[in-house]
């Protein structure tokens, strides 16, 4: 029973379209995989997708990509991380607003 809920880690190769654009707008990279829906405690490597390109420039790339699913465990660990990591963004201060 429990070996159900710690094993099931499943590995897939996709494609993916990498778009990469480095100019005065907007610095961002997207990797949109082809054919799988990521949830979180997933593992994504890129392959051969271009780490820098020239300023003033955009790219988008075709390549494969390396999927690592999560098994259930995993999954509801990396869920309740994200929770505990996110209310630590709710600090609240009763003190008042200017110290000596």
């Amino acid at each position: 029973m429990i070996g159900s809920w710690t094993s099931g880690r499943r590995v897939i190769v996709v494609p993916c379209t990498v778009e990469i654009e480095r100019t005065a707008d907007s610095l961002h990279a997207h990797v949109d995989l082809q054919g799988i829906e990521i949830e979180p405690g997933d593992e994504v490597i890129v392959h051969d997708a271009p780490t820098s390109i020239p300023f003033g420039e955009s790219s988008i790339v075709h390549c494969r990509a390396t999927v690592i699913l999560a098994g259930r465990l995993e999954r509801l660990m990396a869920r309740l991380a994200g929770y505990f990591e996110l209310t630590e963004l709710y600090e609240v201060s009763f003190s008042p607003g200017r110290t000596p």
